[in-house]
Order: structure tokens, then sequence, then C-alpha cells
């Protein structure tokens, strides 16, 4: 049998996290924070929506929601998708 660690999630281990917003945020918010990376979905007649995808502390994340609150953009979703 294997064992499996298992991490606790804390304020100062990085984690890989989602965030959706409606519209098309351009690549230079790749360049902003390298480790984000963007993808823009365009479903049909849908409206486009950017998903910011990186590994980063819960300071960090904090700061790149700070960031799209100023820029007034709402926020579809933020997932932790590896959060061990």
């Amino acid at each position: 049998m294997k064992n499996k660690v298992i991490h606790k999630l804390t304020l100062d281990r990085p984690a890989t996290y989602q965030i959706r917003v409606p519209g098309h945020l351009g690549e230079s918010w790749s360049e902003w924070d390298e480790r984000m990376t963007v993808a823009v979905e365009n479903e049909g007649d849908d409206p486009p929506a950017t998903t910011l995808t990186g590994t980063v502390d819960q300071t960090a994340l904090l700061g790149l929601l700070r960031r799209l609150y100023s820029l007034g953009l709402p926020l579809i979703s933020v997932t932790c998708v590896d959060c061990d």
C-alpha cells in the first residue's frame, strides 16, 4: 500500500488556482505575472471568458484578485485545482 502525504492548505504554501473573469484579457497578463497563464474561451454566441491559471501562495493570489477588482472585473470563479 502506498502512503499518501496530505498537505494542509496554508497561507504560505503555493497551490494551483484557476480564476475566471468575463471578457478577453490579453497576453500582457502573462507578462504582469509570469506565474499565470492566460486562456480565453469563446463558446458560440456567449461572451468570452478569460481563465488565469498558475501556482501562487495566498498572498500573491490576494494581490491578483485585488488587481482584477481595481480593473472592475467581476469574478466568475476562483478554484483551487491542486491544493495538496
